[in-house]
């Protein structure tokens, strides 16, 4: 149980800092969405607040862990980079990311969430499917 524990915390506290922003601001924990906002000016303290409160995620883990969180990337900055320019673009195309459509949406029954976190999972099997075809 204690190799699954960091995770459950994980999910634990993501589940209830995005139940706590929808029942106290009425906004969506959409990361997309509140670090757009906070690009343009709008919702100055809450959004920094909850874009901070993301930031020191690994420094609780560290008080509650007693270690950082493993971390391993294997691929190289410029697939990193592609790779965020292409969460951010589909994002956008898809009005909400993982966070917003995968944790309230569904939590929500949101029809569009539904076929958002549909589509998500069916491209990630495609390109790990496709990627380890490759041998990569």
């Amino acid at each position: 149980m204690s190799v699954y524990l960091p995770s459950l915390l994980g999910g634990i506290l993501i589940g209830a800092s995005a139940v706590t922003l929808l029942l106290l601001n009425g906004r969506i924990a959409g990361i997309s969405g509140i670090v757009g906002r906070l690009i343009q000016g709008v919702g100055l303290t809450n959004n920094l607040a909850f874009v901070l409160g993301l930031l020191l995620g690994p420094v609780a883990y560290l008080l509650v862990m007693g270690g950082w969180p493993t971390v391993q990337i294997t691929a190289g900055w410029p697939l990193i980079i592609l790779a965020g320019l292409l969460v951010g673009f589909g994002s956008r195309m898809g009005s909400g990311c993982t966070s917003g459509h995968g944790v309230l949406g569904l939590a929500r029954l949101s029809p569009r969430s539904i076929v958002a976190v549909a589509t998500f999972l069916a491209a990630g099997m495609a390109a790990v499917t496709i990627l380890r075809g490759a041998g990569l």
